[in-house]
C-alpha cells in the first residue's frame, strides 16, 4: 500500500482552472461515419476528423484528456503521457490507480504543451487534445501526421462539457457502452443529490465556509471559492457566493469573522498553512463559533490539473451528510465514496487515502 504525505499532495496541485456549477447532460455524440479501415468523428471543435476504425494507441494532451480517457476505460491504450503524469501522488486518483503503467511511459509534452517529435516517436494512432491545451489541433496534426480529436474537458463537477467529453471518447475508443453506462450513472448521482436537497428551505440551510482551497498555489484559511463544486451540487449556502466572486480567491479573514459560519470545511491541501497560522494566531480561530463548538470538517482536495470528478462527488456527499443529516441519514459516505471511485476509476483507493490521512472526518485545527 502506497503512502504519500500531505506535503506531496500539496506540491502536486500545480494547475487549477476554477469553475463550478450544475448543468444538464449534453446531447450524445453524433454517429460516426465508417469506412473500410477508417471513420470520421466530429470532435468538440466541430472538426470532422478521420480516425482509424479501431483505436488501440493514443496520447492525451491538456487538462482532462487523460483523466476522461481513464474514466471511459481506455487507460491501457495510452502509449505516452505528459511529464506531470510520471510523478506519483494522490492528488489525481486517475493517475494514482494507473501509476504503475504511466510512470514508465515516454513523455510527450508538459501541461498542455505537446512535443511533436516525442509524439511521433511513440507512434499513436490518435492524439486526444483538451480544449484547454496550449496548441492548435490542426497545426499539431499537420506537424505530426496524426489525427487530433478535441474534447472539451471540464473543470466543474458535472456539466455539459463533462458529458460531451465522455460521449466523444466513448465513440473514439469504441467504448460506447461504457460511456453510456458512465453517463447514466453520473446523471443518477445528480438526480439523487438534487432530490435529497430540493425540499430544504434556504433559511434551514447552515451557512458554510470552505477554507484552504488551492488556486495558482497553496492557500491557507483565506483561500476559498465561490460556487465551489461539491457545495454547488447540493445547493449549499456557501458564504463565498455572496461576495460577487465567481472563482477561487483570497477573502479578508475579518470577513470570515463577520460571517461567523455555522460550519467550516477545510481542504486538506491547505491544512499545513492553516495549522501554522493557528499556532501564531489561536485567538482568531477561537473567535469562530464553528471552531469553538467543533463544527469543522474535511474536504479531500479534488482540484489538481483541474477538477477530479470522482473526488468532487465524494466531497459533495460528505458535505451533504454533515449539513443535511436527516436527508442523508441512509447514506454510508465511505460506501458511497467507494461506489463512485469504482465506477469512475475501476478501483477504490479510499483506504489508501485514509491511511495517508485524507479521510472524511471532523477536524481540530492545530492538531
Amino acid at each position: 500500500m502506497r503512502k504519500f504525505p500531505a506535503l506531496l499532495l500539496s506540491a502536486l496541485m500545480l494547475l487549477s482552472l476554477a469553475a463550478c456549477g450544475k448543468a444538464p447532460a449534453a446531447a450524445p455524440q453524433e454517429p460516426v461515419e465508417t469506412g473500410a479501415e477508417s471513420r470520421v468523428i466530429v470532435d468538440a471543435a466541430g472538426r470532422r476528423v478521420e480516425v482509424p476504425e479501431t483505436v488501440e494507441r493514443a496520447v492525451c494532451v491538456g487538462v482532462g484528456a487523460l483523466r476522461y480517457s481513464c474514466y471511459v476505460g481506455a487507460a491501457e491504450r495510452i502509449c505516452g503521457v505528459e511529464d506531470y503524469e510520471t510523478r506519483g501522488g494522490m492528488s489525481r486518483l486517475y493517475n494514482y490507480v494507473n501509476f504503475d503503467r504511466f510512470k514508465d511511459l515516454p513523455v510527450i509534452g508538459t501541461n498542455g504543451e505537446p512535443d511533436s517529435e516525442a509524439i511521433i516517436t511513440v507512434d499513436p494512432q490518435v492524439i486526444v487534445m483538451s480544449s484547454y491545451a496550449g496548441a492548435d489541433p490542426d497545426d499539431l496534426s499537420a506537424r505530426t501526421g496524426i489525427p487530433v480529436v478535441v474534447v472539451p474537458g471540464s473543470d466543474t463537477t458535472l456539466d455539459d462539457k463533462a458529458y460531451e467529453t465522455i460521449g466523444i471518447l466513448g465513440a473514439l475508443y469504441g467504448l460506447e457502452d461504457r460511456a453510456a453506462e458512465l453517463s447514466g450513472y453520473l446523471k443518477g448521482i445528480q438526480a439523487d443529490l438534487e432530490k435529497r436537497t430540493a425540499g430544504i428551505a434556504e433559511e434551514d440551510k447552515p451557512a458554510v465556509y470552505v477554507a484552504g482551497v488551492s488556486f495558482k498555489g497553496i492557500h491557507g484559511f483565506e483561500g476559498t471559492e465561490a460556487h465551489y463544486g461539491p457545495l454547488a451540487l447540493i445547493g449549499a449556502n456557501n458564504l463565498a457566493d455572496t461576495t460577487g466572486q465567481s472563482l477561487a480567491f483570497d477573502v479578508d479573514p475579518e470577513q470570515v469573522l463577520s460571517w461567523d459560519p455555522d460550519i467550516i470545511f477545510l481542504d486538506f491541501n491547505g491544512m499545513e498553512l492553516i495549522n501554522e497560522d493557528f499556532a501564531n494566531n489561536p485567538d482568531y480561530y477561537r473567535a469562530l463559533t464553528a471552531v469553538r463548538e467543533g463544527r469543522v470538517y474535511s474536504q479531500i482536495s479534488f482540484r489538481s490539473y483541474a477538477s477530479n470528478l470522482e473526488t468532487a462527488l465524494a466531497d459533495a456527499y460528505y458535505a451533504a451528510s454533515v449539513m443535511f443529516p436527516e436527508q442523508f441519514a441512509d447514506v454510508d459516505v465511505e460506501a458511497k465514496t467507494g461506489e463512485i471511485f469504482e465506477m469512475l476509476l475501476g478501483a477504490n483507493p479510499y483506504d489508501d487515502l485514509k491511511e495517508a490521512g485524507y479521510a472524511f472526518r471532523a477536524i481540530t485545527i492545530g492538531e
